[in-house]
């Protein structure tokens, strides 16, 4: 294949990517406080994206770095204690203020993938791999703190049922240190000694219901669907 085909099929396929992606940046700001403006113009949230920050070097060298962030639970955590709004999903006509690592003057930034409600992925496949690679692991732990809850609560109750998630939990951290394994331990050793237990139940039950509203969650957004 001659350069020229090479280029002219490189430049197409440009043209239909820079199409085809829901997202555009807007208002790039350099320095301490590099931040850029995030626009979806699609017809879908977009649960998830990637943004290439490029800049050059005063020796010539070309510098990139890829800014990921995954939304998809946050159609569960909005509001609550701890969310960050600008790592939520963004809803179709939005526009959010996206805080980035320090940049150097002249930088130029643009969204390279996007993964939207329904599961598409558009754009860099190796940002598309990992953010689906990534939700994978937080389905399955997901699925083992569920399964976890859902074994202990109908034989123990109260200061019992705390001891057996804590065994239990702490045995998942040991093979599995992700964030839905460490949180459930932590949630769980953080129920009071002396607290009456009806009270305990009423908390492990609220917050299995949570752990199996996420896992549901991540089942869905797990699955990619072809283009």
């Amino acid at each position: 294949m001659s350069k020229t085909i090479f280029a002219s099929i490189l430049l197409v396929a440009t043209v239909v990517l820079a199409a085809d992606m829901p997202l555009s940046v807007s208002d790039v700001v350099t320095g301490p406080q590099s931040h850029v403006r995030l626009t979806n113009s699609g017809a879908q949230p977009v649960t998830a994206w990637s943004l290439a920050a490029t800049s050059r070097s005063e020796g010539g060298r070309t510098r990139r770095e890829v800014y990921t962030v995954d939304g998809y639970l946050s159609e569960l955590t909005h509001g609550l204690p701890g969310a960050e709004e600008h790592r939520e999903r963004l809803m179709p006509g939005q526009s959010r203020d996206i805080p980035l690592d320090p940049l150097p003057v002249g930088a130029a930034v643009e969204p390279v993938a996007a993964v939207l409600d329904d599961g598409t992925g558009i754009g860099d496949e190796a940002a598309l791999t990992q953010i689906f690679t990534k939700r994978t692991k937080e389905r399955d732990a997901l699925k083992a703190v569920a399964d976890a809850f859902a074994e202990v609560l109908p034989a123990k109750h109260g200061a019992d049922a705390v001891a057996a998630l804590t065994e239990r939990f702490n045995a998942l951290v040991q093979r599995d240190d992700s964030i839905p394994c460490r949180a459930a331990l932590e949630a769980v050793q953080s129920l009071q000694r002396g607290m009456p237990a009806d009270q305990i139940d009423q908390s492990l039950e609220k917050y299995a219901d949570f752990v199996k509203r996420q896992y549901d969650l991540a089942a869905k957004h797990s699955q990619r669907r072809p283009a």
